[in-house]
């Protein structure tokens, strides 16, 4: 597994994005629609990770019960399943492997309930 990606939670994406670019230098990565709102992911041209910008109201249901306060990271690995059968086997919760958001995805908790997204790269 690679740190693919940190999540950041904000309350507007445009100004966080802003200050990300403008102010510390990195550039916009990509950008996709979630409803009303958009998702930004910004990061320093030559390396491959970046900050996914998500905006607070698009997650108002919090299914998930994440703690919005706290950022959450997204590992990337070439083969999800058996990544999923290791951490399995090494008795770590985790959901079961399937398709959000045009992604090949399963998320997993740590020993102080935080969880983690584990995304097919």
């Amino acid at each position: 597994m690679k740190v693919g990606y940190v999540v950041l939670y904000v309350q507007d994406v445009d100004a966080c994005m802003t200050f990300w670019t403008d102010s510390v230098g990195m550039v916009e990565k990509g950008r996709k629609p979630a409803g009303d709102f958009s998702i930004v992911k910004v990061g320093f041209a030559d390396q491959e990770f970046s900050f996914e910008l998500v905006p607070l109201e698009l997650m108002k249901d919090n299914p998930q019960g994440l703690d919005l306060a706290t950022p959450s990271i997204a590992f990337y690995v070439s083969d999800l399943n058996s990544t999923h059968s290791k951490l399995a086997a090494n008795g770590v919760q985790a959901t079961e492997p399937g398709a959000y958001m045009g992604m090949e995805t399963f998320a997993f908790c740590d020993n102080e309930n935080r969880w983690f997204a584990v995304i097919k790269n």
